[in-house]
């Protein structure tokens, strides 16, 4: 097999690159080690910035989203039993943010890819990729006894933290940055209507807790808990009584619980790799960073890369231009760098640490009384939220 561009790794950003290069009448082929079906079983965030939004409109997917999507202009932060709303249209010089969860987005790439006749191999095993830094690298693949060579110009590493695009670049010319942070977060959906409009996240001795939502009947609780808690150490009824307790009184009143439809914990973690390219090899997505979920960073930091090699790419084959290319890996990691701040610093101030002092205590305390005290502070916070300019 011959394509241009060859995307290990057939999530969002993988299907949104191929829909985008699609389009533009640049051929690839999307390599997934999973089967769609359990691809579509992940459940993940959704609060996308304009940048990721306008990408999908881009990519002719975005009908579904703008219709069934959610616009927030803004949300809140609740912390020693008050509520403080974060008008992000007022702060932001009128930007908003779209609710729409992240299976959703897959489901309308996926659909978009058929519609179009895109290439997506699912179920590949024993991927490799080879002779990266040659003007013509491959990739081969095991599907049940045979094994498939794919020719290409470009490899795209869409694959995840665990996938093997950042392991095939070699371990003198990679460096990783990593910070483990010493809890999780016990996320429940549920059918059952939101206790809010507007996400609400809230600092509290007993731990941080976030509601979210996926729709007016579909809602995403969060609690934090330590590394070493599991699912079946929560029952649902365990679950709704804790997080009840970080909830402000009168949010907690109005709290809607019910039997939950998924439950896991997710560890949270800081990652990035550096450099996003080897060769004709660039990393996209979690392959090459990863932010703890506070502040919604994750999917949309992917967006990001997803843009810049879009155009890159566009400008090679139509122009002729490299500089995109060439100059992807440092353009990438500076926003990447700077969602990476951001997260840290919303982990930083409504996570409660084990073991931290009671000065760590009052600095925690105080960054919330400025924030809120300081329109300069508001502006700062809500220009990250609703994202960074690409």
């Amino acid at each position: 097999m011959k394509t241009s561009v060859c995307i290990i790794g057939g999530g969002p950003s993988g299907l949104l690159l191929s829909q985008l290069l699609h389009l533009k009448g640049i051929d690839n082929v999307v390599l997934e080690r999973q089967s769609r079906e359990y691809v579509l079983s992940r459940i993940r965030a959704g609060v996308l910035e304009h940048g990721f939004a306008e990408l999908m409109r881009e990519a002719r997917c975005g009908e579904r989203m703008d219709r069934e999507g959610e616009i927030h202009d803004g949300f809140i932060i609740a912390h020693a039993g008050r509520q403080h709303r974060v008008d992000l249209h007022k702060y932001s010089g009128g930007s908003s943010v779209l609710v729409y969860g992240q299976t959703e987005i897959t489901r309308d790439l996926y659909e978009a890819r058929d519609r179009m006749g895109g290439t997506v191999i699912h179920n590949v095993e024993d991927v490799q990729l080879h002779d990266l830094t040659s003007p013509a690298p491959h990739v081969t693949y095991r599907q049940g006894d045979d094994i498939v060579r794919i020719d290409c110009d470009f490899v795209i590493g869409a694959d995840g933290f665990h996938g093997v695009s950042r392991k095939s670049i070699p371990r003198d010319v990679l460096k990783e940055y990593e910070k483990v942070y010493p809890f999780g977060w016990l996320g429940v959906l549920s059918r059952t209507k939101p206790v809010s409009p507007e996400l609400i996240y809230a600092r509290h001795e007993r731990g941080f807790a976030l509601c979210s939502l996926r729709s007016q009947v579909l809602s995403r609780y969060y609690i934090q808990v330590p590394l070493t808690d599991a699912v079946e150490d929560w029952s649902d009824e365990q679950f709704w009584d804790e997080l009840k307790r970080r909830l402000p009184a009168e949010v907690a009143e109005r709290l809607v619980t019910g039997p939950s439809i998924e439950k896991s914990i997710a560890p949270l973690r800081s990652f990035v790799a550096e450099p996003m390219r080897y060769g004709n090899l660039f990393l996209a997505g979690d392959a090459a960073h990863i932010v703890p979920p506070t502040g919604a960073r994750g999917l949309n930091s992917a967006a990001s890369d997803i843009h810049y090699l879009y155009h890159a790419l566009v400008a090679h084959y139509q122009q002729g231009d490299d500089s995109g290319l060439e100059n992807y890996s440092a353009k990438a990691l500076a926003r990447v760098w700077k969602a990476q701040r951001f997260s840290w610093w919303m982990t930083n101030m409504l996570h409660t640490y084990p073991d931290s002092l009671a000065y760590d205590q009052k600095l925690q305390t105080t960054e919330l009384e400025y924030l809120f005290s300081s329109d300069n502070a508001l502006g700062c916070l809500a220009e990250n939220y609703v994202g960074l300019p690409f």
